[in-house]
């Protein structure tokens, strides 16, 4: 049976169920839908329900595979009192496990509202979209088979917080798709994947004695900070090959803005020995994410015109 850690003081409930959600993590749901939407506006297709019920897709998703994680990774004795991240309300105790559970269940349950909406709109191959993400989400921490501990996370992530989202987005705007928008997705993917990335590179300890075989346990502390740098190098160049091609103006190089964001961090990845230190990493990656993404969908629809 896993130690429990010793449930924290002077939290109220709100702030716990707060702690659950985890709002440092939303800028990977609201970067996908701003480049998809960007994609959408750029191309004189923008539609203002679709891509606001887009938005709530995705945060509710995030919240979604948050609530899971926390819940699961608490039953199947991944999180423990030794793990060096913020706290997880159900391992930490502030909330039962019961609660997590039906919070989660209610938050998966919710993102059908807003989908129902977008398969009036998009038809038929929104439903296979939406049903997959919602069994991703689960299969992430949990099942029998979670993605997270066989080193799946970091393509679950990259494919649906990134391909699936930012052209789902565009899709239920202008019903159809193009290789540009495809390419965003990759864009988007690389970057939010790199925030998976830090989480994992920090709880590589703790995982391994706890049996989870993230891909960072599979390629070890070297190879996952090599991974990271590889990430965001990817991710700078996609707007450089789009000048290069033809496919973009000038104006596509306004992500290179952040470029300096991105050089700190990379420096912060590799001198950063390990646990705490590598919070504030994480914190700036969904920052960085964020930032690169909105200034991208300025450069693509400035280019575009």
């Amino acid at each position: 049976m896993q130690a429990r850690a010793q449930k924290p003081r002077n939290i109220s409930h709100f702030s716990a169920w707060m702690l659950a959600a985890r709002p440092k993590t939303l800028p990977a749901a609201l970067a996908p839908v701003i480049v998809g939407s960007a994609m959408a506006f750029a191309h004189r297709s923008f539609a203002l329900l679709p891509a606001v019920a887009a938005l709530a897709v995705a945060l509710l998703l995030q919240i979604g595979v948050n609530l899971a994680n926390d819940y699961f990774d608490c039953i199947k004795g991944i999180d423990t009192a030794g793990r060096l991240g913020p706290v997880r309300v159900t391992q930490s105790g502030l909330i039962p496990p019961a609660q997590v559970k039906v919070a989660m269940s209610i938050t998966l349950v919710l993102v059908v509202l807003p989908g129902l909406y977008l398969v009036d709109v998009g038809g038929w191959p929104v439903v296979f979209i939406g049903a997959a993400s919602i069994l991703a989400a689960l299969a992430y921490s949990g099942g029998p088979y979670p993605l997270a501990s066989h080193g799946l996370g970091d393509l679950f992530v990259f494919v649906f917080f990134g391909l699936v989202a930012v052209c789902g987005t565009y899709y239920v705007q202008t019903l159809r798709l193009t290789p540009l928008v495809l390419l965003m997705g990759v864009n988007v993917g690389l970057l939010i994947t790199a925030i998976l990335v830090v989480n994992n590179l920090r709880d590589i300890h703790t995982d391994r004695q706890a049996g989870k075989r993230s891909l960072a346990v599979m390629i070890g502390d070297r190879g996952t900070r090599t991974e990271y740098t590889l990430l965001l190098v990817s991710a700078y160049a996609i707007p450089v090959i789009l000048w290069l091609r033809g496919l973009a103006a000038g104006w596509v190089f306004l992500p290179l803005v952040s470029l300096p964001m991105a050089l700190s961090l990379t420096r912060m990845i590799w001198k950063a020995p390990d646990g705490p230190q590598l919070n504030k990493t994480l914190a700036g990656t969904a920052k960085l994410a964020l930032v690169f993404s909105v200034l991208l969908s300025t450069g693509l629809i400035l280019s575009m015109k």
